[in-house]
């Protein structure tokens, strides 16, 4: 099972994990069920996935989703914040905010 590169998009990530495993974009792209001209485009950053490519990519590579999706979100968050130019301190108020909204959902 491939490992997680640190500090990676999660386009560069899936590039590495189809690269070492020495597949093409074509034979993965047939796959799992997407166009090659797509599954490019996400490996450059240009596309994003949606949450059944990631699972497919998991289950076709044998690799963690939960991973594959923390990389997702993680690009989702830092772009965010660079489009915003906000301070990197959002990231603390950020996480006290998911525990006040966990703690609400859960009563």
């Amino acid at each position: 099972m491939p490992t997680v590169k640190k500090f990676s998009t999660f386009g560069e990530h899936l590039r590495y994990i189809r690269e070492i495993s020495g597949r093409t974009l074509r034979d993965v792209s047939s796959n799992i069920g997407v166009d090659p001209s797509l599954l490019a485009k996400i490996e450059r950053n240009e596309r994003q996935p949606t949450k059944q490519l990631i699972k497919q990519v998991a289950v076709f590579f044998e690799v963690s989703e939960k991973e594959l999706q923390n990389e997702f979100l993680s690009d989702q968050i830092a772009y965010k914040i660079l489009e915003e130019e906000a301070d990197l301190n959002i990231l603390k108020v950020a996480e006290k905010k998911v525990s006040y909204l966990k703690n609400l959902r859960n009563g």
